[in-house]
């Protein structure tokens, strides 16, 4: 198994396979690269190279007490994509990874990137304020805190249900992408993913959107009931330059997996263009 050893000499796990143009994705919480498997083994399979990294305290990387912040994400990011010495990449983040790879954009620029996905993802900001009224409101993180301090196992559990819409009358449920939801959740460190919570829901990435500069691709569900379309998949192809909105009707947030035969197309068609 590869790992990069960080700054800070925080052991990341990554993914490398394949030959090609590489595809970087950067996955949501609290899960792990795993999380992009059906996308990895589809591009893969097309002549790309896929790289996926396990975030800090997630999945089989090194659980840390201190650095579990976004600024910190993203220089790991940008750590392993020199070591690696990318180039031409293709950056995908789903969730909180889209987060992630708009703030390594917006701190270290695009010289390494040739295009931007954004799934499912944060940006600009989740949280309601005056500012951003249809956001999500402060007393919604304040439970997921909660409830990840005092039971974890059980609401990752719950959680599963709605990240995939297998609450929506008439869903298809896999009782197989529930546990495996479940699976990369408890093997990642509490800490870390305590603390990330504030990061994907109060860190604010306007500014990281304006300085995106590359061809940008906006998927989202609109009916994604864990990061609502209007005030992150519309407000963010609105603010980055170049961006395309690709609305999946009726989709949710785990579309990655529930819509993974579209998005492993539309992602080929976008990079591919």
């Amino acid at each position: 198994m590869p790992y990069f050893m960080t700054k800070d000499r925080t052991n990341l796990f990554y993914k490398d396979w394949g030959h090609g143009q590489p595809v970087v994705f950067s996955h949501g919480w609290p899960l792990s690269s795993d999380a992009w498997d059906p996308q990895m083994q589809f591009l893969g399979s097309q002549g790309f190279r896929v790289i996926a990294h396990d975030r800090r305290s997630h999945g089989r990387s090194d659980q840390t007490w201190d650095g579990n912040n976004m600024d910190q994400y993203a220089a790991d990011l940008a750590g392993l994509m020199d070591h690696l010495d990318l180039k031409d990449a293709v950056m995908v983040g789903h969730s909180t990874g889209g987060g992630e790879i708009a703030h390594y954009v917006g701190t270290y620029g695009s010289a390494r990137v040739a295009k931007m996905v954004l799934v499912s993802a944060v940006p600009p900001l989740m949280v309601k304020t005056d500012a951003n009224p249809n956001g999500t409101p402060l007393a919604v993180f304040d439970g997921i805190r909660q409830s990840t301090l005092e039971d974890r196992s059980q609401f990752f559990i719950d959680l599963s249900a709605p990240f995939f819409g297998f609450n929506r009358p008439g869903a298809k449920e896999s009782e197989g992408a529930r546990r495996e939801f479940w699976r990369e959740g408890m093997q990642g460190g509490i800490k870390g993913q305590y603390d990330c919570i504030h990061e994907f829901s109060e860190v604010d990435y306007t500014e990281d959107l304006k300085k995106i500069d590359v061809p940008t691709l906006v998927v989202h569900g609109d009916d994604d009931q864990i990061v609502p379309i209007d005030a992150a998949g519309r407000r963010s192809a609105e603010i980055v330059r170049n961006a395309t909105l690709k609305v999946y009707p009726g989709a949710p947030h785990g579309l990655p997996v529930t819509h993974h035969a579209q998005l492993n197309q539309d992602l080929l068609a976008f990079i591919r263009s």
